[in-house]
């Protein structure tokens, strides 16, 4: 089992970046597939960037590619999701997910962060 608590969420301006963490306060990170998804209130949430457990292997959704990077950290129990060219569109709850599986589906994973907000201002 892990415990996951995200930070880093903010008002930021358009064009700006952010850098989001992801940190497991119980359990070991890096036994685990992460990914972060997003939700705007009233809609789906969305995949957003995934990393696998041992290559580091990453994908993302077509709408933050080249903007968005995902990496880990094992040895501090950490992921990150560095955001670039932060646009209004990108404002939403961001939330870490791990498990065993590498999926672009939210119900695949058991382990779940609080969620950290991010509004980009126009």
């Amino acid at each position: 089992q892990v415990q996951l608590v995200e930070s880093g969420g903010d008002l930021v301006q358009a064009g700006g970046s952010l850098r989001l963490s992801c940190v497991a306060s119980e359990g070991t990170l890096g036994n685990y597939i992460v990914a972060w998804f997003r939700q705007v209130s009233g809609q789906e949430r969305d995949f957003v960037a995934i990393i696998t457990r041992s290559d580091g292997r990453t994908d993302y959704a077509n709408s933050v590619k080249d903007r968005f990077a995902i990496s880990r950290d094992n040895a501090k129990n950490t992921v990150y999701l560095q955001m670039n060219s932060l646009k209004p569109e990108d404002t939403a709850v961001y939330y870490c997910v791990a498990g065993p599986y590498e999926s672009r589906q939210d119900q695949r994973y058991a382990y779940w962060g609080q969620g950290t907000q991010v509004t980009v201002s126009s």
